[in-house]
This record gives structure tokens, C-alpha cells and sequence, in this order.
């Protein structure tokens, strides 16, 4: 019997460990006005893009659902316009896997919106295989995407006065390492069928969007555009949808135990929108609503320029 005591005791000892570090869960406290103040959220009809847009909608925002799937965008917009009585929640269809839908979404919102206040690029996914233009489908979407995105915004951007671009990374960068010679070939950061495989081109990914953020803050500095990366911390959302259904019965029972709600998983993203004063800290890595020191490789100068030069290539801008 004690020792069954021991263990629960333990058990319990590593699960508040948990709660409390790996799971830590804050809230945003920034209350910038968004009233009159545009806002586009990519992948925005489910988990954390969801959840965002529904706080900034209760804020008055326009907010831009930029997502692949309309019936499920527009089943998200109801939800949210019932629970916030917003009005102001739109659909415009983009697949951040083809990099002519990231061209054709940027000119229709250029003719359509004439401001531009937040970029969040939030959209994410862990897969296997290619995206239209061929490149490593977890590459190509969680970055690629993303940066033409933002590189066709930034005149938009920059005509606002305090414009902000975050990008969604993970703590997982740091596991990550970028392979130039191997995009070069291959096209991709990554692949194979195995979850580890999986997982290893998940964290290429998200150092590019650290990186990312960290050469755009450079290239930003004397306008009026800043932006951030933020680790949403370990959240239960759809982002693991692609992988198997072994890995999906071992997930659950943890994810359901520990993993943070979609909401918690917003506040950095939202503390990043909302909070005032964060000008200063542009290019800056957050979780659980505060500045993280980034690791070695997540502030490269040298890697972070590379990157941004043959992402500029690989999309057709240079």
C-alpha cells in the first residue's frame, strides 16, 4: 500500500511539474483599442487562429479569415459572430500551399481592404508530402507561405502607424537545423513516414519562423512595423490531424490530461497584438506573454539572411 502511495505521490509531484512548466498557461493583459483596425489570422477556422480571432472580434476588429477550407471558415465565422456579436468577420480563401493562391489572396485584399493593422500568420501543420509547387509540404506551408505573405503585405503594413506581423513558431525550434544544400536539391527541410521524421521537419520549420522574424525585424527597423515570434505553448488543436491512428490514441489521453485549451493557447499570440509598448522588443521570441532569451541558433545572423534570400528566390522574388 505505501508504496502505491509513493508512487500516486509521485505521479502527481511530476504532473504539477508539468502544469507548471512544459503546460504553463498565462493570460494577456494588453488592451489595445481594435476598433477601426483590420486583422488578417491564417489558418483562423479552428484551435488557436480560432480562438484569436474570437478575442479580437469581441474587440471591435475587422478580422480576416485567410484559410483553405471556406465551409469551414464560414461554419467559424457564425460561431464567432453568435458569441461576440461581431458583424465584421470575413472569409478570403488561401492555400499557404500554392504560392499563386498566396499571390491571388494578396490581390484581392489589396483591392479590397484598404488597411492592414496585424498580420498573424498562425496556420501550421504536421504532414508528410508536397505542396503544389513542390516543395517539403511542412517547409512550404509552416514558412514559404507565410513569407510571401508577408513580403506582398509589408507596403500595406507600413502605411499603417503601428502595424505588428506574428508569426506562430514553437519552443520546437530549437531542436531545429536548416540544411541549405538539402533545400537546394530536394526542395524540402525534411520528409519520411515516420513520426520522427515527422517531427524533425516540423522543428526546420518553425527555426525558419524564428529566423524569419528575426532577419524581418532587421529589415523593418525605421518604419513603423514590428513583429514577433511566440510559442503558444503545448496546445490540443488540429495541428497533428495527418498522423496515425496509433499516434493518435497514444496523443489523446495525453493531450486531453495535460495540453492547453485553444484559448490559453492564444494569449502570447493575443499579448503580442494587444500589449502596448512592445515596439522596442521587435524581432523578440514570446511564451506564456513575456520575452524569451532564444537559443544560438534562433538569432544567426548570417543563417537568418541566408534563409531570407533563398526563401526570396524560391518564392520568385528575386
Amino acid at each position: 500500500m505505501i508504496y502505491l502511495l509513493v508512487g500516486v505521490g509521485i505521479g502527481f509531484g511530476i504532473y504539477i511539474f508539468l502544469v507548471e512548466t512544459l503546460f504553463k498557461s498565462s493570460k494577456c493583459k494588453g488592451n489595445a483599442v481594435m476598433a477601426g483596425r483590420t486583422v488578417i489570422i491564417t489558418g483562423g477556422n479552428t484551435g488557436i487562429g480560432k480562438a484569436t480571432a474570437m478575442d479580437l472580434a469581441r474587440r471591435g476588429a475587422r478580422v480576416i479569415l485567410a484559410c483553405r477550407n471556406q465551409v469551414k471558415a464560414e461554419s467559424a465565422i457564425s460561431d464567432i459572430n453568435k458569441r461576440t456579436g461581431s458583424t465584421d468577420v470575413v472569409f478570403m480563401h488561401l492555400d499557404l500551399g500554392s504560392l499563386q493562391s498566396v499571390r491571388a489572396f494578396v490581390k484581392t485584399f489589396l483591392k479590397s481592404e484598404p488597411r492592414l493593422d496585424l498580420l498573424i500568420n498562425n496556420a501550421g501543420l504536421v504532414a508528410d508530402g508536397r505542396t503544389e509547387d513542390g516543395f517539403g509540404v511542412e517547409f512550404g506551408v509552416n514558412h514559404l507561405g507565410h513569407f510571401l505573405l508577408t513580403c506582398l503585405l509589408l507596403e500595406r503594413l507600413k502605411e499603417g502607424p503601428h502595424a505588428r506581423v506574428i508569426t506562430l513558431a514553437s519552443m520546437a525550434y530549437q531542436w531545429g537545423s536548416i540544411d541549405f544544400d538539402k533545400l537546394h536539391t530536394s526542395k524540402d527541410l525534411g520528409s519520411g513516414r515516420y513520426s520522427w521524421q515527422f517531427f524533425a521537419a516540423y522543428c526546420n520549420s518553425k527555426l525558419c519562423n524564428v529566423l524569419f522574424t528575426h532577419e524581418l525585424a532587421r529589415r523593418l527597423k525605421g518604419s513603423s512595423v514590428t513583429c514577433y515570434s511566440v510559442h503558444p505553448g503545448v496546445v490540443k488543436t488540429e495541428l497533428s490531424r495527418n498522423v496515425s491512428l496509433w499516434q493518435k490514441v497514444f496523443i489523446e489521453p495525453i493531450s486531453t490530461l495535460l495540453f492547453l485549451d485553444p484559448e490559453a493557447g492564444a494569449q502570447t499570440t493575443l499579448h503580442c497584438a494587444l500589449q502596448e509598448g512592445l515596439e522596442p522588443l521587435s524581432g523578440g521570441y514570446f511564451c506564456c506573454c513575456s520575452l524569451q532569451e532564444l537559443s544560438g541558433r534562433g538569432r544567426d545572423d548570417a543563417v537568418a539572411k541566408k534563409l531570407w534570400d533563398v526563401s526570396e528566390r524560391l518564392c520568385g522574388l528575386s
